[in-house]
Parts: C-alpha cells; structure tokens; sequence
C-alpha cells in the first residue's frame, strides 16, 4: 500500500475513533498554502485541528513525537487560516490534538500543543 492509501486508511480509522469518542467531525483533509489539516472536529465548545500519525515500527519512534515545532507552527498557520476563512471568531475555544497510532496502540493526545 502507498503512502498516500496507508495515510487516508488511518485517516479514516481516527475519524471513527473520534467520533466514538463523541467529537463531531466538520472536514477532513483541509489544505492551503500553509499546510494541511488532516481532521477539524467539534468537542464540546472546543473547535479542535486533529493531527495524525502512524507507526508501523517504532525504528523513528512514536508517531506523536514527529510533531515537532515546526509541524506545529504550520499546524496553528493553517488553523487560523481555516478559521479567517469560515469566518470563525479568533477569541472561540481552540484547542490542537494528536491521534497517534503506534502500531496495535492508539493513544489522543487532548490539547497537545497550543
């Protein structure tokens, strides 16, 4: 399996996860000259940007841990970006999670970075 495929697979499995989790799924995969969001969801009063990785092998360690600095950054560019688009007020309750999955092992990472 490609990439690509491997990727949309375990974008799929973390949607039902959350969605299981009691988020409300709003987009997936949203792209702009920033980044990419892989899942933008609703829980509770918290409008939250989901980013997920996988691990087949823990040779490069967690999928968490490869949402580095620079990750987030263009992570939280490309939420406000979202968010000027959709017209969503900048003072509403945001918050950043990582799904990751290592794999047999799904770990949510609430709030992650800000």
């Amino acid at each position: 399996m490609n990439k690509r495929k491997l990727g949309k697979k375990y974008e799929e499995l973390a949607s039902k996860y959350l969605i299981s989790k009691n988020y409300k799924i709003i987009e997936t995969n949203f792209y702009s000259k920033f980044g990419e969001i892989d899942i933008i969801a609703r829980d509770l009063d918290y409008l939250v940007f989901v980013e997920v990785k996988f691990r087949n092998s823990r040779d490069y360690g967690y999928g968490y841990e490869s949402v580095n600095k620079f990750k987030q950054y263009h992570i939280v560019k490309t939420a406000k970006f979202y968010m000027y688009i959709k017209k969503i007020n900048f003072n509403s309750k945001v918050r950043f999670d990582v799904l990751s999955f290592d794999r047999e092992n799904i770990t949510l990472f609430k709030n992650a970075f800000s």
